[in-house]
């Protein structure tokens, strides 16, 4: 019994640090020395209920999918149009790698590890099948797999390419939406009443209004104190 305990403890401790950090210094800069110290474990802890920080990552990015589809659901304020929902999911996601190098990492990483993007796909598509089932009738869940791992590659090439005064946010988000839109059958008048929706919103601020909730949740969850504007760049 308190073997399990203990590892129940350790892994606790590993979730913490190393989400702290990510926070804190960004996925890549984080180093193993570093995380063993903050979590007080040996690196044969690590290895057995880890192996890697991508183990790590994959409990983050469930955290992290789960809650910014439940925050977009708060921002429309009990707006019905699922699709809109999807613009504004998919929408805050890219301007939070935008506002925050560290989140562009922990999203790149995540799209780019074949296990985490395995778990995105599947996740995602299920979503995906009921958003969009009226508009694609006979398509199978199967068929959402495959569209997803289509659109979340457009995502990923998006979010790892830094915005310029030349490939604005702004373009970047219309170019998106018209074609995943697209790609999921919507309606050419459709498709441009949800990207103006989009544009009329203030999207960094209720970016930053939702990764400020974000990181407020990570710290209860994962049970740290994120220092002073750590991770608000």
């Amino acid at each position: 019994m308190a073997r399990r305990y203990d590892s129940e403890d350790s892994r606790r401790r590993i979730l913490s640090a190393c989400v702290k950090l990510f926070i804190e210094k960004g996925y890549h800069e984080t180093k193993m020395a570093e995380i063993l110290k903050a979590a007080d474990v040996t690196n044969s802890t690590f290895y057995n209920i880890f192996r890697t920080k991508d183990g790590v990552l994959l409990d983050l990015t469930e955290f992290m999918f789960a809650n910014q589809f439940e925050m977009a659901g708060h921002i429309m304020n009990g707006c019905k149009d699922s699709v809109k929902l999807y613009a504004v999911e998919t929408s805050i996601q890219m301007t939070l790698a935008e506002l925050n190098e560290k989140l562009r990492e922990v999203y790149v990483e995540a799209y780019s590890n074949p296990k985490i993007a395995e778990y995105i796909y599947q996740q995602t598509s299920s979503k995906l099948s009921v958003i969009f089932a009226g508009y694609l009738p006979g398509y199978t869940e199967s068929d959402f797999y495959e569209l997803e791992v289509g659109s979340s590659g457009i995502m990923r090439g998006y979010m790892s390419r830094p915005c310029d005064k030349y490939f604005t946010l702004d373009r970047k988000l219309e170019r998106f939406l018209e074609m995943s839109l697209r790609a999921y059958n919507i309606p050419e008048s459709e498709r441009t009443d949800v990207i103006d929706y989009i544009k009329k919103m203030d999207i960094c601020a209720t970016a930053n209004a939702v990764m400020q909730k974000l990181f407020n949740a990570l710290a209860m969850k994962y049970e740290f104190e994120l220092k002073d504007n750590a991770g608000l760049d």
